[in-house]
Protein backbone atom coordinates (compact mmCIF):
# COMPACT_ATOMS: atom_id res chain seq x y z
CA UNK A 1 0.00 0.00 0.00
CA UNK A 2 1.26 3.45 -1.00
CA UNK A 3 1.80 6.14 1.64
CA UNK A 4 -0.51 9.37 1.76
CA UNK A 5 1.37 12.35 2.14
CA UNK A 6 -0.29 15.40 4.26
CA UNK A 7 0.46 18.19 2.08
CA UNK A 8 0.67 20.40 4.78
CA UNK A 9 4.07 19.00 5.22
CA UNK A 10 5.65 19.80 2.30
CA UNK A 11 6.25 23.36 3.03
CA UNK A 12 8.07 24.64 6.34
CA UNK A 13 9.22 27.86 7.85
CA UNK A 14 12.21 27.51 10.07
CA UNK A 15 13.65 30.62 12.67
CA UNK A 16 17.50 30.87 10.77
CA UNK A 17 16.88 28.61 7.38
CA UNK A 18 16.56 30.88 4.73
CA UNK A 19 15.84 33.82 6.97
CA UNK A 20 12.23 32.23 7.94
CA UNK A 21 11.17 32.29 4.34
CA UNK A 22 8.61 29.26 3.12
CA UNK A 23 10.50 26.53 1.88
CA UNK A 24 9.98 23.39 0.47
CA UNK A 25 10.18 20.50 3.22
CA UNK A 26 13.93 19.24 3.84
CA UNK A 27 15.40 21.78 1.31
CA UNK A 28 16.82 25.04 1.27
CA UNK A 29 14.38 26.01 -1.96
CA UNK A 30 12.35 28.68 -1.14
CA UNK A 31 8.87 29.09 -2.25
CA UNK A 32 9.82 32.74 -3.37
CA UNK A 33 12.47 30.51 -5.65
CA UNK A 34 9.65 28.52 -7.03
CA UNK A 35 7.20 31.58 -7.85
CA UNK A 36 10.59 33.34 -9.63
CA UNK A 37 11.15 30.33 -12.07
CA UNK A 38 7.09 30.19 -12.99
CA UNK A 39 6.87 33.58 -13.46
CA UNK A 40 10.26 33.52 -15.63
CA UNK A 41 8.28 31.18 -17.54
CA UNK A 42 10.11 27.91 -16.53
CA UNK A 43 7.55 25.19 -16.08
CA UNK A 44 7.72 22.82 -13.30
CA UNK A 45 8.76 19.78 -15.09
CA UNK A 46 12.17 22.06 -15.43
CA UNK A 47 12.78 22.97 -12.48
CA UNK A 48 12.72 19.31 -11.15
CA UNK A 49 15.30 18.74 -14.27
CA UNK A 50 17.61 21.55 -12.70
CA UNK A 51 17.22 20.47 -8.99
CA UNK A 52 16.50 16.89 -9.04
CA UNK A 53 16.18 16.41 -5.64
CA UNK A 54 12.92 18.62 -5.37
CA UNK A 55 9.72 16.70 -6.40
CA UNK A 56 6.47 17.93 -8.16
CA UNK A 57 5.09 17.73 -5.14
CA UNK A 58 6.92 19.62 -3.50
CA UNK A 59 7.14 22.37 -5.92
CA UNK A 60 2.90 22.42 -6.66
CA UNK A 61 2.74 22.73 -3.18
CA UNK A 62 4.74 25.61 -3.42
CA UNK A 63 2.70 27.36 -5.36
CA UNK A 64 -0.43 26.89 -3.69
CA UNK A 65 1.27 28.20 -0.91
CA UNK A 66 1.75 31.24 -2.41
CA UNK A 67 -1.39 31.81 -4.12
CA UNK A 68 -2.79 30.43 -1.04
CA UNK A 69 -1.30 33.07 0.54
CA UNK A 70 -0.51 36.14 -2.02
CA UNK A 71 -1.09 39.36 -0.28
CA UNK A 72 1.27 38.75 2.40
CA UNK A 73 4.08 36.72 0.38
CA UNK A 74 3.93 39.38 -2.17
CA UNK A 75 4.77 41.88 0.51
CA UNK A 76 7.20 39.68 2.19
CA UNK A 77 8.90 39.22 -1.57
CA UNK A 78 9.03 42.44 -2.15
CA UNK A 79 10.46 43.77 1.38
CA UNK A 80 13.27 40.94 0.62
CA UNK A 81 14.15 42.21 -2.85
CA UNK A 82 14.25 45.81 -1.25
CA UNK A 83 16.63 44.28 1.35
CA UNK A 84 18.56 42.52 -1.51
CA UNK A 85 18.93 45.72 -3.24
CA UNK A 86 19.79 48.06 -0.30
CA UNK A 87 22.80 45.57 0.25
CA UNK A 88 23.98 45.32 -2.89
CA UNK A 89 24.28 49.34 -3.28
CA UNK A 90 25.96 49.41 0.55
CA UNK A 91 28.70 46.93 -1.08
CA UNK A 92 29.13 48.38 -3.69
CA UNK A 93 29.33 51.79 -2.44
CA UNK A 94 31.93 49.97 0.06
CA UNK A 95 29.90 50.55 2.89
CA UNK A 96 29.68 46.64 3.47
CA UNK A 97 32.82 44.34 3.72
Amino acid sequence: MQTITDISTLIVRTPGTCGGRPRIAETRITVQYIVNEIKAGVTPEEILEDKPHLTLAGIYSGLAYYYANKESLDAEFAAYNEECRRLEAEYKAGNLS
